[in-house]
């Protein structure tokens, strides 16, 4: 076999594992190119050039690196093709690992070769070659391998499909801690405003700008534990707790550049002019709680950086955005994003104050730093902020939501206090999403609303937004709903995005993180609390996944592996050093479960006003057990 050509240009210090010159901002320099190929400027996908091989056979651009520490890497490139059959192949020691083929695609899409283990001081190989049409590369990255590895096995290839394709994509935004990267990258200033060094960090939002973003962030976070990006979620959360300032009335920064210190400056302009949304303040509170469960990381409650976040988005930053209808409901200014919204919809043009998902995030807020203060020692303040929960749980479902004279639910209200209905897609679905909404008839009701529009008339446009519906819907055991929904997220994956510089709805970093995340915790209902060992299941498996297995979930220091068999089965293995107490969940009431073999009466739990049977069996490291219920 004949090799193409490689590099060049190589180097060898310890620190991250770096290719020269990503964009081709600096011409040919670290690239060797053959006849037919070169540097342009006619259509970047980045910053101001691109590299280019003309169509025909044996044209190539490539680079090779000396490894200087060992490791897995994933290799990721954005390409356009003029026509099919271009390649795009890493070495290891001038031997492919793997090749991808490259379809004829016009537009830029993000091409990745997922987790190539190589050695210190061995050669890595990244080559582009020629296809029948011309084919265009921009901003090659290094992300760091896969630090957790859950594989999923199923009666249903699709959701096993589903989940490898996500799992590396996932990967594959992932920046390496210590690697220089451009700031302030966006639509306006394509090559940033300089260069800085990046954290452990990844993307979270636009893939044409340097930073990542807190709403994004939040709805990423659990699918990036799962992949074992815990060091990532600290740094990033921590960054944004520390935005939150008084002068900037203790709401966090919209977005930061991956140095996890400066803003982002495109959201940016000044203590009082910049992009601020209601919801994230309380959703980041919300999923430091998460993370704390996943991890049992005691920083999320022994770090006064998270501490003072917390108290303040609970009381200070209430109080301080309370002024226009004063009822205890954190408000937006109705005047846009950079004044401060009340509202993630960003487009509906409504001059909200208090919106359904800035009010059923404000209540899932107070529910967290609850189970916070509770790890803290701090009963009291646990206690006030359960009391807090339960109350404006209450005020919403007696009085918020409902329109008097009416039975229309209201999911918003303007700055003039006039109650708005209808569908207004993120201050819709995020109320059943957040949970704030009493079980029963009202809440299945407006399920289906929220089903029904976001099917018709009201879908999102942007892909993001839809990767919310799977977890509205798990959260209330609509297994179907769900599953639809997130092969809807899927089957999209390979439309332009509806943002063309954004390139494939795929390539929009929320779509693979959320997939994972729904995988785990909402098909097979995986709820850990790692502080107290303990992990819940329940299986919301839909009727075509007749049994699902995700092995090596990563929980607190150890791994879980759980198999559901339809709903009436499930199946748990410890593979953690130290015992683990598995709650095994059945929807409904049952008078008897059966754990390896052995019948017992059922113990029935109501969380949320929905009625579970309960096994509660310690597992200990290397054991596996079952549970079944039988009625």
């Amino acid at each position: 076999m004949r090799m193409l050509p490689v590099l060049l240009s190589s180097f060898l210090a310890a620190g991250p594992l770096v290719v020269v010159n990503p964009g081709f901002e600096k011409n040919t320099e670290g690239w060797t190119f053959t006849a037919g190929t070169g540097v342009a400027t006619n259509r970047p996908h980045g910053g101001t050039r691109l590299v280019y091989l003309d169509a025909g056979p044996g044209k190539s651009v490539s680079q090779t690196i000396t490894v200087p520490t060992a490791g897995s890497y994933s290799v990721s490139a954005w390409i356009a093709t003029g026509g099919a059959g271009g390649t795009f192949t890493v070495l290891r020691g001038g031997t492919a690992v793997r090749t991808v083929t490259l379809p004829s695609r016009s537009t830029y899409a993000r091409y990745t070769i997922s987790d190539v283990a190589v050695a210190e001081g061995e050669q890595l190989g990244i080559v582009f070659g020629s296809g029948s049409g011309w084919v265009n590369v921009d901003d090659v990255m290094i992300s760091p391998g896969a630090k957790a590895s859950p594989a999923v096995t199923s009666s249903n290839p699709k959701i096993a499909e589903m989940f490898e394709w996500a799992k590396a994509k996932a990967g594959s935004w992932v920046h390496q801690d210590g690697a220089a990267g451009p700031l302030d990258v966006d639509e306006r200033r394509p090559s940033g405003t300089g260069e800085g060094v990046y954290t452990p960090a990844y993307w979270a939002g636009y893939a044409h700008r340097s930073g990542y973003y807190s709403r994004d962030f939040a709805h990423q976070l659990a699918g990036a534990h799962i992949l074992g990006l815990d060091a990532e979620n600290r740094n990033m959360l921590r960054s944004f707790a520390r935005s939150a300032t008084e002068e900037h009335k203790y709401y966090p920064v919209w977005a930061l550049n991956f140095d996890a210190s400066t803003y982002l400056a495109i959201d940016y302009r000044s203590p009082t002019d910049f992009v601020r949304e209601v919801p994230a303040t309380f959703e980041l509170v919300e999923k430091a709680n998460q993370a704390f469960r996943w991890t049992g990381d005691r920083a999320y409650v022994d770090d006064p950086v998270f501490w003072d976040y917390y108290r303040h988005a609970v009381k200070e930053f209430v109080e301080l955005h309370d002024g226009r209808l004063p009822n205890g409901i954190a408000e937006g200014t109705g005047k846009g994003i950079f004044q401060g919204t009340a509202s993630y919809n960003e487009v509906s043009g409504e001059p909200l104050a208090e919106a359904g998902d800035a009010i059923g995030s404000q209540y899932q807020a107070y529910k967290a730093m609850a189970a916070l203060a509770a790890d803290k020692g701090d009963s009291k303040l646990s206690g006030s902020l359960e009391e807090k929960a339960r109350r404006l749980k209450e005020y919403f479902n007696q009085t918020w939501s409902v329109k008097q004279g009416t039975g229309e639910f209201v999911r918003a209200y303007t700055v003039d206090g006039t109650p708005l209905t209808g569908f207004g897609k993120e201050n819709s679905w995020f109320m059943p999403m957040k949970g704030i909404i009493d079980a029963g008839p009202r809440n299945d009701a407006y399920l289906d609303f929220v089903d029904a529009e976001a099917s018709g008339a009201g879908r999102p446009r942007n892909i993001e937004a839809v990767t919310y519906l799977p977890d509205t819907f798990f959260r209330h055991n609509r297994a179907e709903t769900a599953w639809k929904w997130m092969q809807d997220v899927y089957d999209k994956r390979e439309d332009n995005h509806v943002s063309s510089r954004q390139g494939l709805n795929g390539d929009y970093p929320e779509v693979p993180f959320t997939l994972v995340s729904q995988t785990v915790e909402g098909l097979m209902g995986i709820q850990p609390d790692a502080p107290r060992r303990t992990v819940a299941t329940l299986s919301r498996l839909p009727g075509d996944i007749g049994w699902l297995e995700v092995a090596d979930v990563p929980v607190g220091d150890g791994k879980v592996t759980v198999r559901h068999d339809g709903t009436s089965s499930s199946t748990f293995t410890n593979g953690g050093s130290s015992k683990v107490f598995w709650q095994a969940r059945f929807l409904g009431a049952h008078r008897w479960l059966e754990v390896d073999g052995h019948r017992f009466p059922g113990r029935r739990q109501v969380i949320d006003g929905v009625t579970y049977t309960v096994a509660k069996v310690p597992v200990r490291p290397g054991q596996t057990a079952t549970a079944k219920h039988a009625s």
